[in-house]
């Protein structure tokens, strides 16, 4: 199993829009990545992250409501392995699978289970049913046999379930892709109602050519426009010289590189928060003393700013509350944040031997 988990490492993806964060992976053969259409729903492009390549803003090429599939564009720059399709019709009850994804928008993870039913049917469509953990953020990554191929798309669980979870079965997947790759176009849709795929060059006015029923092209989806503190918040990290599209990673939150440091901004709108958070460095393994003498004397020391350590991480943290954030106080107190960060990273390193985050892996 391990080998398995190492070959798909860097094939399964991280994706994220404005509204949600899922997975996805990719199938050399047919030069694409494939993920669950609710995953990347309402947006023309999303961000995609993964090992084997750098984060990168990809167009959605084809969405398919019908069988909850998407499929996005190639990311550039990649060298990603090869995986296999297998099929979902040699899988029997009691087979052993894994589920591999990114839940919770956390980054890869693979979990065990067994194959309870092949062919649980739900709206016309036959799902595998299985008990491999899944939660939010793994929809669109792969379910793999004990081959390691793929048999099938994790798509959703069922709530207060105990871990049953359900992926679609991959014939759906490769008879989508050969139907699509046959056409020899991008920027496509399957129709819901007669389930033929239409193009942009032979949509009529927005409707199916074969039976009149509303689709929706992907390139003719309507552009993210954010409003109040999210719209506020965007102003600034553009105006900080950073790509604002690049840094959506879901609902109300941004990642951004800061020299070794990544810096998460979420904005909390119950609660009325909106925090910064700077992941710098590891502790050390060894003579972390000095080092949490120096955090607490940072603490005393630096206004508006605070230290505090998340199991190995350290982090540097802002908290603001939406009535007192406007883009000029926001402006100099994010930018507070992103200089310190690369000004403490180095510190910690260096003189108190902390660890790079790349070295920990």
């Amino acid at each position: 199993m391990k080998d398995i988990i190492d070959l798909y490492r860097n094939v399964v993806i991280q994706i994220a829009t404005p509204y949600s964060t899922g997975t996805g992976f990719y199938i050399k053969d047919s030069n694409l990545i494939v993920t669950n259409e609710h995953v990347v729903r309402d947006n023309a492009e999303v961000v995609v992250d993964g090992g084997g390549f750098p984060k990168q803003l990809v167009k959605v090429i084809f969405i398919d409501p019908k069988y909850d599939i998407a499929f996005l564009e190639s990311p550039q720059g990649a060298e990603l392995p090869t995986v296999s399709l297998g099929t979902d019709r040699i899988l029997h009850e009691g087979d052993q699978v894994i589920a591999i994804g990114h839940p919770l928008g956390l980054k890869y993870s693979a979990t065990n289970g067994i194959v309870s039913n092949t062919r649980h049917e739900i709206g016309g469509i036959l799902y595998i049913q299985h008990d491999a953990a899944l939660s939010p953020g793994n929809s669109g990554g792969p379910l793999v046999n004990g081959d390691g191929e793929v048999v099938g798309i994790n798509t959703f669980i069922m709530r207060d379930g105990n871990s049953i979870g359900f992926s679609l079965p991959v014939r759906y997947l490769a008879a989508t892709i050969a139907e699509f790759i046959a056409a020899g176009k991008t920027g496509s849709t399957r129709c819901t109602s007669c389930s033929n795929l239409v193009f942009e060059d032979t949509i009529e006015n927005g409707y199916c050519p074969y039976c009149g029923a509303k689709v929706q092209m992907p390139a003719k989806l309507d552009v993210y426009e954010p409003t109040g503190i999210s719209k506020t918040i965007e102003e600034i990290i553009t105006n900080g010289g950073y790509n604002v599209r690049l840094a959506r990673v879901g609902p109300n939150k941004w990642e951004i590189a800061k020299g070794s440091a990544k810096i998460s901004i979420s904005y909390h709108e119950k609660t009325g928060l909106i925090t910064g958070d700077a992941y710098l460095c590891i502790l050390p393994k060894e003579n972390i003393k000095p080092l949490y003498e120096y955090l607490l004397r940072q603490n005393y020391k630096t206004e508006g700013l605070t230290f505090s350590i998340r199991e190995q991480d350290i982090i540097l943290s802002l908290l603001i509350f939406d009535r007192y954030f406007n883009a000029d106080t926001g402006f100099q107190l994010i930018q507070h944040l992103f200089e310190k960060a690369d000004f403490y990273d180095n510190i910690l390193v260096e003189q108190y031997g902390a660890r790079w985050k790349q070295e920990s892996v």
